[in-house]
C-alpha cells in the first residue's frame, strides 16, 4: 500500500459520492467500488483529512457525503 494507491481509492469513493449527490452508506460504497474494507477506510480517511466529506452514523451503518 502506498500513498498513490490510497489516492486512487479515494478517487473511486469520491466518484461514487459525486454521482449519488446524496449521503451513501459505507456498505454501498464498498459494493460500488469493489474495495476491500481496509482500502475503503484508507480512502475515507484520505477524503476526511482533506475536508471533502462528512460522516454520519445511523443505526445500521455510517453514511458518507461530499461537502
Amino acid at each position: 500500500m502506498n500513498v498513490e494507491l490510497i489516492g486512487t481509492w479515494a478517487g473511486l469513493v469520491w466518484n461514487v459520492l459525486n454521482d449519488a449527490n446524496a449521503p451513501v452508506a459505507l456498505k454501498a460504497i464498498k459494493k460500488a467500488t469493489k474495495l476491500k474494507v481496509n482500502e475503503l477506510y484508507a480512502a475515507i480517511g484520505w477524503l476526511a483529512r482533506e475536508g471533502k466529506i462528512s460522516l454520519a452514523e445511523n443505526e445500521a451503518d455510517v453514511e458518507v457525503a461530499l461537502l
